[in-house]
């Protein structure tokens, strides 16, 4: 959450332009971080499939907080499409792959 907020803070003009891959890095960046905060609610709520709905609900409402604060940092706009879209698919497939693989890893109960 330290680093979502340290990169929201920081004003347009200090931003790196990466030309024509701007966006899709930018966005990219998006999902990663998300992806990541989400797995990391997860793992506090004890990696319970459960549980799992909670750790996606948790980071998109921090990622509503970070659009708010994005409304004070000069330069920059709060964008509701970052959250639809970018943070919550990020969170969503950060989820589901990683609960895949740990049901895929986990012996079978019923056996």
């Amino acid at each position: 959450m330290l680093v979502i907020f340290y990169f929201s803070a920081q004003p347009s003009f200090v931003l790196p332009d990466f030309g024509w891959a701007d966006y899709l890095v930018k966005k990219g960046g998006h999902m990663v971080g998300y992806g990541l905060l989400a797995l990391a609610f997860w793992h506090a709520l004890e990696w319970k499939s459960d549980r799992r709905w909670l750790a996606w609900l948790l980071t998109v409402l921090y990622a509503v907080t970070d659009e708010i604060h994005q409304a004070y940092v000069p330069g920059r706009n709060p964008s509701v499409w970052d959250v639809v879209i970018f943070d919550n698919l990020g969170a969503l497939i950060s989820l589901l792959a990683s609960g895949a693989l740990i049901q895929q890893k986990r012996p079978d109960k019923k056996a």
